[in-house]
């Protein structure tokens, strides 16, 4: 039966209409190698910085250090993007993220690497991570029909989570022969991403020149405010995965609560991964229909069910099921929010909104892992974790009343023509 389902998949005329698209398929490869590299390296970073320290504080700043250069910079960042070539802004961000790898091999190679050091990497890449993230997010509808765009978003996340699978188990795997094989490998990925990048080919038309200006750096944020369905979706994110995730604390779960070592830690940063990919392909296939408001906040509640379960298990073999479970469900809203942000938003806003939307993103990754060590330390990783699963689903539940026209969506439409 899931044989016949891939055969069906496959030759689905809409699915090889996707794979006609050379260029998106082409970002598509580069996205996979750069998303590998960069789980590779959180491994490596989370797992030295806990060696050296020992504090669920520090393992916490090292996602503040990538949050707060993506905060200050994401309005410059979208208007940057919505004025330049969009490919070639991905490219210099990835090779930007290379050389720091290579440092932080060369550190691990001669025994120089501290506490500082990580966290001063962790600047870097937060810095580049945003213009990379919001170029990435706004080349997508440039690259294929706006009728193939929510198939194609679920694809993409499809590998990026093949990716997030592949990339920290490898990285765990390779720790054991140093970490600086860790960052060796992960520059090379990135160094192969930035040049498939490089030679992307799509129509740019350079808008007129219009200086920077409160007005024009603010555009992203009046817009995502004025539309409530897409502030809603993006605002769920933030909230659910700021008091949610759990991601920061597993090097301390791995360690001292499910004592698996740093193998161990790979399969739980990769245990999301299994079944956002599971999710992303089966809505490749059969994209939502119908209710998405509600399938949304469904899928919400669940994560947050997901960490109180994983917060308490002692079970290896549990821990991996629930977090296969969240990453899931975090997909639903993955999709959800990306193709609503990008099906209501014109062309020449894009890289703006987009920017606005991966500072959320930002948010609610690195600026939780730092909620997550925060409480940690106040409340042990068992505490934190199970807290923040609660509050997760207190804000389902909450969003359901707040913003009425995102509960009660029932379509994802595709508008008739390009805004």
């Amino acid at each position: 039966m899931a044989a016949h389902h891939t055969m069906d998949t496959f030759s689905d005329p809409s699915f090889r209409d996707l794979m006609a698209q050379r260029p998106f398929l082409r970002l598509w490869a580069a996205r996979l190698a750069g998303t590998s590299a960069n789980q590779m390296l959180m491994v490596a970073l989370g797992w030295q910085m806990y060696d050296l320290t020992g504090s669920a504080w520090d393992l916490g700043l090292i996602g503040l250090y990538q949050f707060i250069p993506a905060l200050a910079l994401t309005l410059w960042a979208g208007h940057v993007v919505d004025r330049h070539h969009r490919g070639r802004i991905v490219a210099f961000c990835l090779a930007t993220q290379c050389v720091a790898a290579l440092v932080l091999m060369a550190a691990s190679r001669g025994q120089w690497t501290s506490r500082e050091l990580l966290l001063g990497m962790s600047l870097v890449f937060g810095s580049v991570r945003v213009f990379q993230m919001a170029a990435q997010q706004a080349l997508t509808p440039s690259l294929v029909p706006l009728n193939l765009l929510q198939r194609a978003l679920a694809f993409s996340s499809a590998g990026a989570q093949v990716a997030i699978i592949g990339g920290p188990a490898v990285g765990g795997l390779v720790f054991v022969f140093g970490a600086d094989k860790v960052y060796g490998l992960g520059a090379a990925l990135l160094a192969i991403s930035s040049a498939l990048i490089v030679r992307l080919r799509y129509t740019h038309v350079p808008p007129p020149r219009e200086p920077a200006s409160l007005r024009t750096l603010l555009a992203g944020v009046a817009f995502i405010w004025r539309h409530k369905v897409i502030l809603g979706a993006i605002s769920l994110d933030l909230f659910a995965v700021l008091l949610g995730g759990a991601v920061a604390l597993l090097p301390m779960f791995a360690r001292d609560i499910l004592h698996v070592g740093p193998q161990g830690l790979g399969l739980l940063r990769s245990a999301p991964a299994v079944g956002a990919v599971l999710v992303s392909v089966t809505l490749s296939r059969w994209p939502l229909r119908h209710h998405v408001g509600r399938t949304l906040l469904i899928a919400v509640a669940a994560f947050g069910i997901c960490m109180v379960v994983f917060g308490l298990s002692t079970s290896f073999a549990l821990s991996l099921l629930v977090l296969a479970i969240s990453g899931g469900a975090d997909m639903i809203s993955v999709v959800v929010r990306q193709t609503l942000a990008q099906l209501e938003t014109p062309n020449h806003m894009r890289g703006r909104v987009g920017a606005v939307n991966g500072v959320f993103i930002g948010a609610s990754n690195q600026l939780g892992e730092f909620e997550s060590g925060a409480t940690a330390a106040l409340l042990g990783p068992v505490g934190s974790v199970v807290a923040g699963g609660i509050g997760t689903i207190v804000v389902a539940l909450s969003w359901r009343y707040l913003f009425p026209a995102l509960a009660t969506r029932d379509r994802l439409e595709v508008p008739a023509r390009e805004p």
